[in-house]
């Protein structure tokens, strides 16, 4: 007599769904100034189609060696959440230090293309970092390396945050959008992504937030729910902040004066 052991092998997970992802731009799009929307869709122009939303996981869908860890950020587990860009970010290679770059790119007078690029990436690590295992711990690579059970088949607790919780909700995507919109009224705050990524290390932190039988039960999202609200809700409108902020600002620059014709010669 044999035994066959079925192995439960997890998906391997990066950042919030495209669904998450999906989700954020969708309702930080409802946001936009009348100028930042403007300058949006002259970028987004350059690839007919496109849209804020169906950017929005691009820079997961062609992520690279070089960019990979521009994704997250990893806090010691007794720093007490708190962000030191010499030890939590060694050459500017997490989600803080990139997002604080491509903001600066998307505000600057670069190329029109660079921009667009910019953008993507804005709309992309703004989601990432308030996704809170984007801000756990390296021991266990944010969660990647706890495993759990979740819907009936084995995965880990990155890829729970990431998809699971999204996928479940009840009711489905337009019932979720409709509580993120109730959720998401705007206030005037400073553009922080460190705070951010804070904020998304102290939920990891939570008691609780590691389930003790590794199994994530109905009561699990039922307590964890409102965190999950409130992350992609404060991304949406963190988001519209930051490209009413960027965006604008480049709508409004002055156009460099040109050189005075010279009389043709004669």
């Amino acid at each position: 007599m044999c035994c066959v052991v079925v192995l439960a092998v997890p998906r391997p997970a990066a950042a919030w769904g495209a669904k998450a992802h999906g989700l954020v731009a969708s309702l930080a799009d409802m946001q936009l100034s009348g100028e930042a929307r403007v300058e949006a869709d002259r970028l987004l122009a350059l690839e007919p189609g496109a849209t804020l939303t169906s950017i929005s996981s691009v820079a997961d869908d062609e992520r690279t060696p070089l960019d990979a860890a521009w994704h997250y950020v990893n806090m010691p587990r007794d720093a007490a959440c708190r962000y030191d860009a010499a030890r939590d970010c060694p050459g500017g290679d997490c989600v803080v230090a990139a997002l604080d770059r491509q903001r600066a790119i998307l505000r600057s007078a670069a190329s029109d293309g660079e921009r667009l690029q910019a953008l993507k990436y804005v709309v992309h690590l703004v989601a990432d970092v308030h996704q809170p295992l984007h801000a756990g711990f390296a021991d266990d690579r944010g969660g990647n390396r706890f495993q759990v059970q979740s819907l009936g088949r084995g995965t880990n607790l990155h890829a729970v945050w990431d998809v699971d919780l999204v996928d479940s909700w009840p009711g489905g995507t337009t019932v979720l959008l409709a509580a993120l919109k109730a959720a998401s009224r705007a206030r005037s705050e400073p553009i922080d992504p460190a705070r951010w990524a804070a904020e998304s290390c102290r939920i990891v932190s939570a008691p609780g937030f590691y389930p003790v039988r590794r199994e994530i039960s109905d009561e699990y999202r039922v307590t964890w729910a409102p965190a999950l609200r409130e992350r992609l809700s404060s991304a949406a409108r963190r988001l519209a902040a930051v490209l009413n902020d960027a965006l604008a600002s480049r709508s409004r620059a002055p156009t460099p004066e040109r050189a005075p014709l010279l009389p043709n010669p004669r």
